[in-house]
């Protein structure tokens, strides 16, 4: 079987369509929310990110006086756990312009966090307008070239969950996924490389690190990453709002792929054909909306209940 081109130096089929899903679908992942995703154990550096791609979904950003375009800011990490988090990634080891003001330098140095690279002090001011608009950097920012992910079958080959988005491109939803992905073990997230953001800026911001740690797959084609992980023993059930079953009783201890869809959309109808089923979040209270980083959150504990169970 073809393997991702795009690799890093870690190692960490075919499947019948399941009933016609070519209508619109009311729900998201859990009841109203159109779509989702969530963590795993340290599994120490790998490298996660693609080549750099603006967010379809983000309005432009306008160039500051003394900045710089917009779409430089897909090759910073700014932000205390992120930038330590890239620091500590053996990926990264040589690589990189490392900013810090001089608080951060010297905890950076008291801490033996820099692992080999050149600090330089910068002030507040100036690293503002290195930054976009409103970007909390906490004193820190890494600049760094995008790094590559890897293979689908290196993610795929102990069980567990995985994590698949489909169409997901808001960098905030997709960090929190990560987050919570890495936080209930996953053991990776597969991504369509031309419908997702970069893991840095404001996502890997909003992952708290977890983009460093976590592997993620980039693929052509999801409808062929599923039956590739089918022939390799792997379930997937589709998050859907109107779906009959609930997780708890689509879930089970077999090697599972969650796939989420994006909040506007939900997940498209040939990625849902290639699920094993589809399934929904109750919601009891009334209230049957979940943003989509929610929806996966639950999710991810669920399935890693009924793994561990």
């Amino acid at each position: 079987m073809s393997r991702n081109p795009e690799r890093n130096d870690r190692k960490s089929g075919k499947k019948p369509a399941f009933g016609d899903r070519s209508a619109p679908r009311a729900g998201g992942p859990g009841g109203g929310a159109k779509g989702p995703s969530a963590g795993g154990p340290d599994r120490g550096g790998w490298n996660p990110n693609p080549k750099p791609k603006a967010f379809s979904d983000s309005a432009p950003r306008a160039s500051r006086a003394h900045g710089r375009a917009g779409a430089d800011a897909d090759n910073f990490v700014w932000g205390r756990h992120p930038v330590i988090a890239a620091l500590a990634n053996p990926a990264r080891k040589g690589m990189g312009r490392l900013l810090a003001t001089a608080d951060r330098a010297a905890e950076l140095e008291r801490d033996k966090l820099a692992n080999g690279h050149r600090i330089e002090i910068i002030e507040v001011q100036a690293l503002d307008r290195m930054l976009p608009p409103g970007a909390v950097h906490q004193g820190l920012a890494f600049k760094v070239q995008p790094l590559e992910g890897v293979a689908l079958e290196d993610i795929a080959g102990d069980g567990g969950v995985i994590v698949m988005l489909d169409q997901l491109t808001d960098p905030q939803n997709v960090g929190a996924i990560f987050r919570s992905a890495l936080a209930f073990g996953a053991r990776g997230i597969v991504v369509q490389d031309r419908h997702s953001p970069a893991l840095a800026g404001a996502l890997a911001k909003a992952s708290a690190g977890a983009t460093e740690r976590l592997p993620c797959a980039r693929v052509t084609n999801l409808s062929r990453a599923l039956e590739t992980l089918a022939d390799m023993g792997w379930r997937a059930v589709g998050l859907d709002g109107s779906a009959e079953l609930t997780l708890e009783q689509a879930l089970d201890d077999r090697p599972t792929v969650l796939v989420m869809g994006s909040e506007g959309d939900g997940i498209r109808r040939l990625v849902a054909e290639h699920c094993d089923t589809m399934a929904r979040i109750p919601m009891p209270g009334g209230f049957e909306s979940l943003n989509v980083s929610n929806a996966a959150a639950v999710a991810l504990y669920e399935a890693n209940r009924k793994q561990t169970s």
